[in-house]
This record gives C-alpha cells, sequence and structure tokens, in this order.
C-alpha cells in the first residue's frame, strides 16, 4: 500500500498513465464535437496564460549558455525563466542564481527547483540565501512527500514554495493542502490520472487560496490552465514540439489559449514515424 500509494509501483504507474490518456481522450472528443475549444468546454477564464521556460536552465548548462538560453527565452515572449539548483556545492547555486538575476534584472521572473536534493536544514539555509533575490518560487526543496517539511519552509520565508508534480492523484494533493505545504501546487494531469482529477485539485486550490503552475504537458495544461480562478504559470518546454503539427503561440510573457476544436492538436507525421512499428525478417543480403 506505501508503494501504491506514493506512486512508486510499476504498475500502478501504468495504469494511472492509462486511464489518464483515455480521460483527456473523452474530454478532447466532446470539445470538437462540441466545436470547442478544450478551455471553453471547461468554462475558460482568459485567452493567455502567463508562462516560464525550464529547458533551459539545466545543473549541467555552463553558467555563459545559461545566461544566453535565458535572453533568447525572453526575447521569444516567454515570461519567466527557471533555473535548476541542488548542486552538492550550495556555493555554486548560489552563484549561478546570483549571476542570473544580475543577468537579467531585478524585474525578471525567475523561479528555482531543487528536485527533492535537500534535507531539511540545507533546505532551510538556502531558502534563507534565497529571499535577496526576489524568486517567484522555490520548487520542491525537500522531498516530494514532506509534507510537514515544506509547511515549515512556507511559514518561515517570505519567498513561495512550491511543490506536488510528483504527487499521483487528486487525495495527495489534498494531504498537500491541508498541511498548508506550498503556495504554488504543480499538479501534472497525466500523473494524476487526466483532466477530472486535475479539476478537482483546482478547485480545492482555489478553496484554499492557492496558485497552481501545473508541471510539464504544457499543450494540455493551457487549457487548463485557461480555467482556474487564480492566474497559474504554464510551464514551457519545447521538447514535444516536433510531436504535433500546430505550435503554441507565445507574446508579452504570455502562451495563447489554442481556439481550435478539442486540444487543437494533430499529430505529425515525425510522431507517426517515431510510433509506427518496424519489423525486419530474414536475413540482410
Amino acid at each position: 500500500d506505501f508503494c501504491l500509494s506514493r506512486g512508486l509501483g510499476d504498475v500502478y504507474k501504468r495504469q494511472v498513465q492509462a486511464i489518464a490518456a483515455f480521460d483527456v481522450a473523452l474530454y478532447d472528443i466532446k470539445a470538437r464535437r462540441a466545436g470547442l475549444s478544450l478551455s471553453k468546454l471547461l468554462g475558460s477564464q482568459r485567452e493567455s496564460v502567463r508562462c516560464y521556460n525550464t529547458s533551459g536552465g539545466f545543473l549541467h548548462t555552463p553558467l555563459d549558455e545559461l545566461k544566453r538560453n535565458a535572453s533568447a527565452s525572453l526575447e521569444r515572449g516567454i515570461g519567466g525563466i527557471k533555473l535548476k539548483v541542488g548542486q552538492p556545492d550550495c556555493a555554486l547555486d548560489i552563484r549561478r542564481v546570483e549571476a542570473m538575476r544580475a543577468h537579467l534584472g531585478d524585474a525578471a521572473p525567475i523561479m528555482v527547483d531543487a528536485n527533492q536534493q535537500w534535507d531539511r536544514p540545507t533546505a532551510q539555509r538556502m531558502c534563507r540565501v534565497f529571499e535577496e533575490f526576489n524568486l517567484v518560487w522555490i520548487e520542491e526543496p525537500l522531498d516530494a512527500y514532506d509534507h510537514e517539511g515544506h509547511a515549515a519552509l512556507a511559514e518561515r520565508f517570505d519567498t513561495p514554495i512550491a511543490t506536488g508534480e510528483m504527487l499521483t492523484s487528486a487525495a495527495e494533493h489534498g494531504d498537500l493542502i491541508r498541511h498548508r505545504s506550498a503556495d504554488f501546487l504543480m499538479p501534472d494531469a497525466p500523473r494524476v490520472g487526466g483532466i477530472t482529477p486535475f479539476l478537482q485539485i483546482a478547485a480545492q486550490a482555489e478553496l484554499a487560496h492557492l496558485s497552481l503552475a501545473p508541471h510539464f504537458a504544457m499543450e494540455l495544461h493551457v487549457h487548463l490552465a485557461a480555467t482556474c480562478a487564480n492566474e497559474p504559470w504554464v510551464e514551457h518546454f519545447d521538447w514535444l514540439e516536433p510531436l504535433f503539427n500546430e505550435r503554441l503561440d507565445i507574446a508579452d510573457g504570455r502562451m495563447l489559449v489554442p481556439t481550435r476544436p478539442g486540444l487543437g492538436l494533430s499529430l505529425s507525421e515525425q510522431a507517426r514515424r517515431w510510433t509506427r512499428e518496424s519489423v525486419e525478417f530474414g536475413e540482410r543480403g
């Protein structure tokens, strides 16, 4: 039960992924039949959402390249920049965040993501140091299921705490909310079981006066973010773009919500080549 509740069992994860795919497909079909975009079907409250880029700020990226990536993202129209932290040498994390703040200026939205790499004493020290950099949030400073530890950080520091991407259900996010463990919840719709549980999480977050910043899958989350009462941030990755014929439009720090029916996406020929099975029989001459 412990493994299942934490989403660690391979069978459990495959079941949730299958349910999520089915759930999303049904919503997509329903919206297409109604001639509405998914966001309009669900009750859109805005035509664009704030977005930030993650894919240019990984730990292995040299500082000069990290700066170039950040500048390119902002020039493209993306609204914020997220950096990965959690190096064994904390001083390196501090230097990189300090350098990025100096490079982008005081007004640029910057987030950091520790990917659960810190223990509680280290997280407290790092959150204290990062207070001076006016960050949008500090993400996953602790183990994803350390609700008490996250709650202590959220209570002690002015910089918002963000977590939730590793959780696998609306119920687990409910535990996060009850512990007041985050200022930003980061549900991943495919990971929690699809659109239906995501909407349940969004409703709980609204009642608790918390903000959302859904994890990954921007092609889906841009629609869901448009329906939230408190405006979320949507994470921009360009990794999945080759899968689709369409591209999401970005301008002035915001991602435009597609108006085409359903998700507004169609699989590219490249995606079909990647997923098409090929078999060879016999020996090559």
